[in-house]
């Protein structure tokens, strides 16, 4: 049996969400242990230490750290293989890693906090500007993700079970409400939001629920 899983996690971060949704799957115990990205505790030397990119989620467990999100889940489900995140055969699985990482390589990464910064501290942009540009990546995205999932969808994004791509569609749809990216014209994607959102492992990882999360 695992030793303790401790998850350094801030509770707005759509990379720590997708974790805690895969460990609420797996029905997984764990401890957060919560690393406030705003008051800059992921650049203290003993976090850095932890996890050298100074970024969010770092899994501790079996003795080992473990850093980024795909990585982190692959793990999970290769340690604990009960409710496979990636399951059917080799075809299967290497869709539904297309659609976690279109998410995670490719939308992701072009909205997140430090990207964000960069764009207001280093190259002056406006809010407006800021806004535009994460609503055209974070659209362009799920307008794929639409057209990948129209033949897989079910319930979720690949049948009617989740699995690994709604660790990280799901997560992101956050982003998307946060930022005000227009989905409504996405079918296919709409629903697979609804049905995660409501289902239990998804509802407790949700952000609002988390240490740290502003009080309703």
């Amino acid at each position: 049996m695992t030793q303790t899983l401790i998850l350094d996690d801030y509770w707005r971060s759509s990379a720590a969400y997708r974790v805690r949704i895969g460990l609420n799957l797996k029905g997984l115990d764990y401890r957060s242990r919560p690393v406030d990205l705003r008051a800059g505790d992921q650049h203290a030397a003993d976090y850095r230490e932890r996890n050298p990119q100074g970024l969010v989620p770092t899994l501790e467990a079996d003795g080992v750290r473990l850093g980024q999100s795909l990585a982190i889940l692959e793990w999970l489900d290769e340690r604990f293989p009960a409710a496979p995140l990636l399951p059917g055969d080799a075809t299967s699985r290497a869709r539904i890693r297309a659609v976690a990482q279109l998410f995670a390589c490719d939308v992701h990464p072009l909205n997140n906090l430090r990207v964000l910064n960069a764009l207001r501290t280093e190259f002056s942009a406006s809010e407006d500007q800021i806004l535009a540009w994460t609503q055209r990546w974070i659209t362009a995205g799920f307008e794929a993700a639409e057209a990948l999932l129209a033949e897989t969808a079910g319930r979720f994004s690949f049948g009617d079970e989740p699995t690994l791509a709604d660790c990280f569609l799901i997560p992101q749809s956050y982003s998307a409400d946060r930022f005000g990216a227009d989905l409504s014209g996405l079918p296919v994607v709409s629903r697979v939001i609804a049905n995660g959102r409501a289902h239990p492992a998804f509802a407790a990882a949700h952000p609002d629920r988390q240490p740290g999360a502003p009080s309703s």
